[in-house]
């Protein structure tokens, strides 16, 4: 299975291809986008591993990431969907895990709730139930498109904020 490609007014979502690549290294290169998202930039291997691994999702449990395309010029917004990671975090055991990522040239803009919701509404056709997701301390806007998309606070594990949304 691959990522069926999903519309909003201003974005296409879509899965992802060889020649997105540079575009998706690129985005994780950027200190601004990896400050809540494992505190440093990525190298150019790590960055093709997490790749490899957004595309593989879909084939394992029938649900995965998406890349986000500005409408209007075609440019990479952003990453996001829903993952399995097996983290070891006990509160995310089970559930599909949201998980949302927008290059610094896209925030303010609104994309990442517009995503996400688009994300949720494939996500409800297809009865996946409770979805969760986590969010390091800090990252209020992370916060805000949760809850914007239906997700409320369940007790921390500790190291994450944890969020679900029925």
């Amino acid at each position: 299975m691959i990522a069926p490609t999903l519309q909003t007014e201003r974005l296409i979502l879509r899965a992802a291809t060889r020649a997105d690549f540079e575009a998706y290294a690129a985005m994780w290169r950027d200190e601004r986008v990896t400050s809540f998202i494992g505190g440093q930039p990525r190298d150019r291997m790590t960055s093709w591993t997490k790749f490899c691994q957004i595309v593989g999702l879909w084939s394992l449990v029938g649900y995965g990431y998406w890349l986000a395309f500005q409408k209007d010029d075609g440019a990479l917004a952003g990453v996001g969907g829903l993952s399995y990671f097996e983290r070891g975090v006990p509160a995310l055991d089970g559930f599909p895990e949201a998980g949302w990522a927008f290059g610094a040239d896209s925030w303010g803009k609104g994309y990442a709730t517009e995503f996400m919701r688009a994300v949720f509404d494939w996500a409800d056709g297809q009865q996946l139930g409770e979805i969760r997701c986590i969010i390091s301390p800090g990252n209020d806007a992370s916060v805000r498109v949760a809850e914007k998309c239906g997700f409320t606070r369940l007790p921390d594990d500790g190291e994450y904020m944890v969020f679900a949304r029925p």
